[in-house]
């Protein structure tokens, strides 16, 4: 598990290979990955967007980009936590993501980045 910490948010991310939905022979390989939101500040946050860069040991970076997370904009409450499971394809058996959500903080009327720690996305025999 890889773990940040940016103005009071920390973003925590644990990753698990599909291997019952990847397809190796073809060149599709699916991770899964999981998020924890937790808001250590004193101030109510709103999750609005996200942007992720995706890296394929291919050489491919590919960036996605969108409103919110799994469909929700979650509003987190000072000492809570949002979490949400989502998943990502490679055509590789190696690669990585990393990136930022941009949170509002409802209090101070105020926007900020969090950081998205980078984290990899292995194959478990990669490992071996």
């Amino acid at each position: 598990m890889v773990t940040a910490i940016t103005e009071g948010v920390k973003i925590s991310v644990e990753t698990i290979y599909q291997d019952e939905h990847s397809n190796p022979a073809n060149e599709h390989f699916m991770f899964a990955y999981r998020i924890d939101v937790e808001n250590l500040s004193e101030y109510t946050v709103q999750l609005m967007y996200r942007k992720w860069f995706i890296f394929d040991s291919n050489g491919t970076l590919r960036e996605v980009e969108g409103e919110g997370v799994v469909g929700v904009q979650p509003i987190i409450e000072p000492g809570d936590s949002y979490s949400y499971v989502s998943g990502c394809n490679l055509k590789t058996d190696l690669g990585s993501m990393r990136g930022n959500y941009t949170m509002h903080n409802l209090v101070q009327e105020t926007s900020f980045k969090v950081e998205i720690p980078e984290f990899q996305l292995i194959v478990p025999y990669k490992l071996n």
